[in-house]
């Protein structure tokens, strides 16, 4: 009898969704419970994270931006890095990803131009097998932010909260990660009743709005009712800006929200 061929044999295996290495962080960052967001607490610098796992070309990183902070010159840094975050003692860390980190490791970033993204806009990055890093934000162009990376060895997605960004998400999209038996797993932020977000019934109510102090939403749905009508769905009041709930450091006039 011949032998069979599994059809699956050269499948991809599947990916484990992007979250940020616990352990290696800047002094100044502080992340959820998931490591799903990242928060910048004091300074403009110091705000250095990674992947938890190393990035294939061509897989996108998608970050969600939350918070900006007026004062700062420059923001958000991205790129790739050779260097093994869990061999990285978190103390070690330089206060900048361009150009410290660069010239320490080997490591390739580039900021977002100025202006490109806005509390709420996605952006996502990766790098191709030519060793190109590209960006783009929203549905818009992609852009070239630097080229000479080398490739043949894991890649770690780094990312450094500077300068007037405040706060960013790892965007994890919906149903976007397959079990390995290929069935379409269910959403990790999936939560109970009591937490659940009060527009979408199934992620975590994990923010705020701003000024009326309602958390009953989960990020994604709340910076949607901001774009549309800018009115909390509870009480009406207008909304001047969305904050995570679980840092009560960016809930209080003048802690780097957008008002």
């Amino acid at each position: 009898m011949g032998s069979q061929i599994c059809p699956q044999a050269d499948a991809e295996p599947p990916r484990e969704a992007l979250r940020f290495h616990a352990q290696a962080v800047g002094t100044q960052v502080r992340l959820d419970a998931q490591r799903s967001i990242a928060c910048r607490r004091a300074t403009f610098h110091d705000g250095i994270v990674f992947s938890q796992r190393p990035v294939r070309p061509g897989e996108r990183v998608a970050l969600r931006l939350l918070l900006q902070e007026r004062g700062w010159w420059g923001g958000l840094r991205v790129g790739f890095t050779r260097l093994d975050p869990a061999r990285v003692p978190a103390p070690s860390l330089p206060p900048f990803l361009c150009p410290d980190l660069e010239q320490q490791s080997h490591t390739w970033a580039a900021m977002l131009p100025d202006g490109r993204a806005r509390p709420g806009d996605v952006v996502r990055f990766w790098v191709n097998r030519r060793g190109q890093i590209f960006a783009q934000v929203n549905s818009g162009p992609r852009r070239l932010l630097r080229e000479g990376v080398l490739m043949g060895a894991p890649l770690w997605a780094v990312m450094d909260v500077y300068g007037t960004t405040k706060a960013i998400e790892l965007y994890v999209f919906p149903n976007a990660i397959k079990s390995p038996t290929g069935s379409r797993s269910k959403p990790e932020s999936r939560v109970t009743v009591s937490e659940e977000c009060a527009i979408c019934s199934h992620q975590a109510a994990n923010t705020c709005l701003v000024p009326c102090g309602h958390t009953h939403f989960c990020s994604s749905c709340a910076w949607r009712v901001f774009r549309d009508t800018a009115r909390c769905p509870v009480c009406r009041w207008e909304i001047k800006a969305v904050a995570p709930t679980w840092d009560p450091l960016f809930l209080g006039a003048g802690e780097g929200l957008l008002v």
